[in-house]
């Protein structure tokens, strides 16, 4: 692409400095509120552009993909996951995708990490009792949780996330465990002190805590499934601060109910906002809005990462985070 100001739309508004810096190096057009694009508004933009900046709330499918204007030739998502865009098709249309790698590893581990102690430390139940003016002094058996040191933690998916959820967890005190599509070198299973695990199904049979860290693709999706989920113990517990899709949440929900798993903490859900009401009711539960990449510093990095990979496709270049289909 020549160097000249590309016409880059941005589907939902980003960090102030993010935006005043690719106002400052593009053509952007902002939308008017914070909100998700209609279809209608995304196809539009996507006729126009230059550049679409898009989000996880952006269902980007072959049938817009097709529909997209001449212009469009780099599609930067705002974002590490990108299962919500049809890379096979933007491919075949001679679109590049391109992501947001490794800014949020350490924020979402940190709220994985968040989200095991809040679970096993009823930490919840504790911060409703206190908001409800119920609480009328200690108790010996008060909300009694579970002690994390020396519990089996099973990692799926021992990416970058993953592996930052390793090291958090070793200095919990907790045994961890992975499985993985593939096993990772000795060096760095030694750096994490990680075993593998080459079955899921035994895995997750002996772990007293499941962390889901793998991304959403077709061979993922309810990768835990009812019968996977049956396999833990009644007294483990689960969290997801990846894909909700990865989790077959309505047989999750039956077990929670019946007292089959002791306890989910939920980052994701199958579909974008919860709509299981069931599973907003449960006491063992703790849900949270997304929030694994929610700080500060990472939102900005994202940015910094889009504008980078923008900057380097109008320099006539491979944008440094470009996503291939083989990497799915």
């Amino acid at each position: 692409m020549p160097t000249q100001r590309l016409s880059v739309v941005v589907t939902r508004r980003l960090p102030e400095r993010v935006e005043a810096r690719m106002s400052e190096l593009f053509d952007v057009t902002l939308g008017p509120r914070d909100r998700p694009m209609t279809r209608a508004e995304l196809a539009d933009a996507m006729r126009t552009a230059d550049v679409l900046v898009p989000n996880l709330r952006d269902r980007i499918d072959n049938t817009l993909v097709a529909q997209s204007g001449a212009n469009l030739r780099l599609i930067a998502n705002y974002g590490a996951g990108v299962d919500h865009i049809d890379v096979a098709t933007c491919r075949q249309r001679g679109i590049l995708v391109s992501n947001t790698p490794s800014v949020v590893t350490e924020d979402t581990a940190d709220m994985t990490m968040a989200l095991i102690l809040a679970v096993t430390r009823r930490i919840p139940e504790g911060l409703a009792l206190m908001r409800s003016n119920d609480f009328d002094g200690w108790s010996p058996n008060a909300l009694l949780g579970g002690r994390i040191a020396g519990r089996r933690l099973g990692i799926l998916g021992m990416g970058r996330i993953g592996q930052a959820v390793a090291r958090r967890a070793n200095a919990f005190g907790m045994q961890v465990h992975y499985h993985n599509r593939k096993r990772l070198r000795e060096e760095t299973e030694s750096a994490v002190s990680a075993t593998y695990w080459e079955s899921l199904d035994q895995m997750v049979a002996r772990m007293d805590v499941l962390s889901v860290n793998c991304p959403h693709t077709p061979s993922t999706f309810h990768l835990m499934n009812a019968r996977r989920l049956k396999l833990m113990k009644p007294e483990a517990v689960i969290v997801n601060t990846s894909r909700g899709e990865v989790i077959d949440e309505n047989a999750l929900t039956r077990m929670l109910k019946a007292g089959d798993l002791a306890g989910a903490g939920l980052d994701v859900f199958d579909h974008t906002n919860v709509e299981n009401a069931d599973l907003r009711s449960l006491k063992n539960v703790v849900l949270l809005p997304h929030m694994g990449s929610a700080t500060q510093e990472g939102r900005s990095e994202m940015g910094e990462k889009v504008i980078i990979n923008i900057k380097t496709f109008a320099d006539g270049h491979r944008p440094p985070d470009q996503v291939f289909a083989a990497m799915l």
